[in-house]
């Protein structure tokens, strides 16, 4: 006797498509308001970066500003790896294998990388081992992590963490976006957890940045780079 499993109820094709319908329309909605959290996060201010942090990678030392390849916009996926680690975050490891094809951000004036506390020859041996060739590069002695809220000790003040709710120590996952003018770098957006989870594809990436997917249909300040569509 086959064993009974959890399962949804079963319903006639017309039962179903009504029910449908009264859920798309849910769907839709929620499709609207995130454009217009979009809109709003483009016309987020941003804040002058004004420590030169420096950064190791498989070229050596970079500084901060080497990082967006001439680009004018950066994302940086927050990778805990502790210096003690000699392995990687399993979660944010599984948040890497599932990157897809991330090459639309290079067409959109956008460069993607991963940093992480641990000193470079760690990372890059975990890097060989997963057979991973996302950009990665180590924070390894600066206030990089500490800055923006991913190493949570007692070197950081309770008061630098107002806008987000930290309930332990230690490493954290998150992902920033900074915007360079010239030689000169801002920070635009952070976030944590959750909020990073389905941050996995080309166009959702570009959702957090200020120029976002560059698209005419958006919600965009005027002079933000847009193009049509499908053009």
């Amino acid at each position: 006797m086959a064993t009974p499993i959890a399962r949804p109820p079963i319903a006639s094709r017309t039962e179903w498509l009504s029910q449908r319908i009264r859920l798309l329309e849910r769907e839709k909605e929620v499709t609207r308001q995130f454009d217009r959290l979009s809109a709003e996060r483009r016309r987020l201010p941003m804040v002058r970066i004004d420590k030169d942090y420096v950064f190791e990678g498989p070229q050596g030392t970079r500084r901060f500003v080497d990082l967006f390849e001439g680009r004018p916009q950066l994302i940086v996926y927050h990778f805990m790896f502790d210096p003690e680690w000699e392995k990687g975050c399993p979660g944010c490891t599984g948040y890497v294998d599932a990157l897809g094809d991330l090459s639309m951000l290079a067409d959109r004036n956008t460069t993607f990388v991963l940093i992480s506390r641990a000193p470079f020859p760690k990372l890059d041996a975990y890097r060989a081992q997963r057979g991973w060739s996302r950009p990665w590069f180590s924070s390894f002695g600066s206030d990089f992590n500490y800055d923006f809220h991913v190493t949570l000790d007692a070197k950081v003040r309770p008061a630098e963490y107002n806008y987000r709710i930290v309930t332990d120590t230690g490493e954290a996952h998150g992902l920033s976006v900074f915007f360079r003018v010239n030689d000169e770098i801002y920070h635009t957006y952070s976030t944590y957890a959750r909020g990073v989870e389905g941050l996995t594809d080309a166009y959702s990436l570009l959702d957090v940045t200020p120029y976002g997917r560059q698209e005419d249909w958006e919600d965009s300040p005027a002079g933000w780079p847009q193009r049509p569509t499908y053009g």
